[in-house]
């Protein structure tokens, strides 16, 4: 409302150039409309992130700079809203019509976009993603957010012009270890090699900022895992050095390679607390050995040898080193039979 800022349903009526609004008496709409907003002119922002506590507005400013926040009942139906206002907004301009949707069902990452810079701007404690603690199946996790918040932000933030574009590049900042799927939905979900299946847009799906891109946060965090990855038989264990992902420096860590179900986890062997500080499912990785003779592709730094990779599922690739030979042949045939 524009005198009492209160929320109330009305029937909305889009035609070519103006979006009427009715009230409802009665379970019937009136003969004649409560409103209109004219279209002519007008912006559309949609997500509308202005109020925390209601992630399905669409906001639109006319051309004489009135606000109006409309409230929709789903996602989907929020942005079937938004992309027919759009249309609307744009009518006399049947090429732009089309790119829109023509974006709709595309994805290109923009040139001048960089996954640094989004995390860098998720971070920001004004503007960045809203952190909270979430209970999935008797776990709790905290700094968490969902998957539609994320897909919201991205869009909010002009980083995706749809939520296609959106899934797609939250898949990707999943894949640089950006950030990690925590609870049962979202770690199920990342099985699938399609982005659009691996990212879940739903508010139900846990994620959170991942061990090597928690920079800004208190020393005293610790990364969540589910208890189940924490609960199968403990296969092999014992010291390796790891590559990490973004400083690319070598680190030792004690491993931990468990079975029922397959996880492999490190830990930092100069904390006293025994919990991991990272760690994947081995379902679907790929392990080899790496040639001595040369430093291959993606490896930095003293390199002494004895040198293997595990690819996982998603495509993130894991460089470590054994302290021999016939350790590093143990380790790869201890991980294989539990890809």
């Amino acid at each position: 409302g524009h005198v009492v800022r209160n929320w109330k349903v009305r029937w909305f009526v889009l035609l070519q150039d103006k979006l009427l609004y009715y009230k409802i008496e009665g379970g019937k709409k009136e003969p004649s409309p409560k409103g209109r907003i004219l279209l002519d002119g007008c912006t559309i922002t949609c997500p509308c992130l202005e109020y925390e506590n209601r992630p399905l507005l669409i906001k639109l400013k006319t051309k004489t700079n009135t606000d109006y926040f409309l409230e929709c009942c789903s996602r989907e139906e929020r942005d079937s809203w938004a992309l027919d206002i759009t249309g609307a907004i744009h009518a006399g301009h049947p090429v732009q019509v089309q790119e829109l949707h023509r974006m709709k069902n595309s994805f290109k990452l923009l040139d001048n976009i960089s996954l640094h810079d989004i995390v860098e701007r998720m971070y920001d404690s004004n503007t960045g993603i809203k952190l909270t603690r979430n209970l999935d199946q008797g776990n709790r996790y905290k700094e968490t957010f969902t998957g539609s918040a994320l897909v919201d932000w991205l869009i909010s933030n002009s980083f995706a012009v749809s939520r296609f574009e959106a899934i797609t590049l939250a898949s990707m900042l999943m894949d640089e270890n950006f950030i990690r799927p925590v609870g049962t939905r979202s770690t199920e979900a990342t099985r699938f090699s399609d982005p659009s299946e691996k990212f879940l847009d739903d508010s139900t799906a846990l994620y959170m900022f991942a061990e090597n891109s928690k920079k800004n946060t208190s020393s005293k965090e610790e990364v969540q895992f589910n208890i189940s990855e924490l609960s199968g038989t403990i296969v092999k264990q014992g010291f390796l050095v790891k590559q990490g992902h973004k400083r690319k420096n070598w680190k030792v860590r004690k491993f931990v390679l468990r079975a029922d179900p397959a996880f492999l986890h490190y830990y930092d062997p100069t904390k006293e607390e025994n919990k991991p500080v990272g760690g994947f499912s081995l379902r679907g990785c790929l392990v080899s050995a790496l040639e001595d003779n040369g430093v291959p592709a993606g490896v930095k730094g003293n390199v002494q040898g004895n040198l293997f990779k595990i690819i996982t599922k998603n495509d993130i690739h894991y460089y470590i080193q054994a302290s021999s030979k016939a350790e590093r042949v143990q380790w790869i045939e201890a991980i294989k039979p539990l890809t």
